[in-house]
């Protein structure tokens, strides 16, 4: 896979919602199935749930994925930022300026 360390944290880190009432859905309608259609049919139905499982999963992946992305990006242009502020506060009091804060300039 090609984000092996990213995959291993959501699998660390992400904790499927439960919804025991949509569980029990798939369980009643999956005895419904069993009932009604024979053996070849109850196959193909369930190829069809379990390909339609591996998008959601793929699914979830992909998006815990890009949430990091943009929270590493984020961080990133942060960081950027705070330096490039460091760097300004120093070079303007390298040139005698005076930061004053809101309480200093009314008094």
């Amino acid at each position: 896979m090609k984000y092996e360390l990213l995959k291993a944290m959501y699998d660390c880190f992400y904790i499927p919602p439960e919804l025991p009432g949509a569980k029990q859905e798939v369980e009643d309608c999956h005895q419904a199935l069993i009932d009604r259609l024979d053996k070849p049919e109850r196959k193909l139905v369930l190829q069809i749930i379990d390909a339609k499982d591996r998008i959601a999963e793929d699914t979830s992946i992909d998006s815990f994925i890009s949430g990091f992305e943009l929270a590493w990006k984020l961080s990133a242009e942060l960081n950027h930022y705070e330096n490039e502020r460091s760097v300004s506060r120093r070079m303007a009091l390298g040139l005698g300026a005076r930061f004053t804060c809101k309480k200093e300039e009314k008094q």
